[in-house]
């Protein structure tokens, strides 16, 4: 079983900076993609920014305050979040696509951190 566990959510006020951190473990054979998504409260989960091998993507409202990179060493993903915005608010859930032991494609969520923006 492979779990993910997230780290690094706080409150921030607006144009602050935070630091995500994601960590997998557990028996696979690799994780082929990680990422994060968020959802804000009444919204609909939505993604963020996901990262494979050294290509990256970003949401539209992320893109240029967000930095999403990985240490494969220690299957872990982080996300630099920085001039955040009110509507940045949201909990953000790390998600991974593992291939297991047996060779079947998973996907993997986290708990999820809950980044709050507010004066």
């Amino acid at each position: 079983q492979v779990q993910l566990v997230e780290s690094g959510g706080g409150l921030v006020q607006p144009g602050g900076s935070l630091s995500l951190s994601c960590a997998a473990s557990g028996r696979f054979f690799n994780i082929y993609v990680m990422g994060w998504y968020r959802q804000a409260p009444g919204k609909q989960r939505e993604l963020v920014a996901t990262i494979t091998g050294s290509n990256t993507n970003y949401a539209d409202a992320v893109k240029d305050r967000f930095t999403i990179s990985r240490d494969n060493a220690k299957n872990m993903v982080s996300l630099q979040v920085d001039r955040l915005k009110l509507e940045d608010t949201a909990v953000y859930y790390c998600y991974a696509g593992v291939t297991d032991i047996g060779l079947r494609h998973l996907e993997v969520w986290g708990q999820g951190t809950r980044v709050t923006v507010s004066p």
